[in-house]
């Protein structure tokens, strides 16, 4: 569990403004402190994680304690994205929550394969779409133990 002092590092990647807006909005109301970093394609997350141009600080630039993904993202993919996430020893150990429209079987499968840790369908209805992020907030930000939260990773 996160402490009190020490905010959880939330990557979204979202390139639709209202979602984002609804996300970023609903996880600051929670009563879970937390640190959204938020970047709207798959370049610009993979640049994130690898500390790349304006990402370079890790400083400024924490690893996350977890991903939330959308699939359909500009530049690269969602499932591109977690590909290079889950190949690389510094980041497979992240939580990875793809949180799309599709509930297409394909994009289900292709998630799984590619190890994503959770795969949520956005909800049209705005109470059901507030409520299922409120509960992944629960879930993955107080009651889900990750190694972040014991020990920082060694890579070597």
């Amino acid at each position: 569990m996160k402490t009190s002092i020490e905010p959880a590092i939330i990557l979204l990647v979202e390139d639709n403004p209202d979602h984002t807006e609804l996300i970023i909005r609903t996880l600051n109301d929670h009563r879970i402190p937390n640190r959204i970093i938020h970047v709207t394609d798959g370049e610009s997350a993979l640049d994130y994680l690898w500390r790349r141009a304006q990402f370079a600080d890790p400083a400024t630039s924490p690893q996350p304690h977890i991903v939330l993904l959308d699939l359909q993202l500009p530049r690269l993919s969602g499932l591109e994205v977690l590909q290079e996430i889950k190949t690389s020893a510094e980041t497979r150990h992240i939580p990875v929550v793809v949180v799309t429209t599709s509930s297409a079987e394909r994009d289900l499968q292709a998630a799984y394969q590619r190890y994503a840790n959770s795969y949520l369908v956005k909800p049209v209805d705005f109470q059901q779409f507030t409520q299922m992020l409120n509960d992944l907030g629960d879930y993955w930000l107080d009651w889900n133990q990750t190694l972040g939260d014991r020990y920082s990773v060694s890579t070597s």
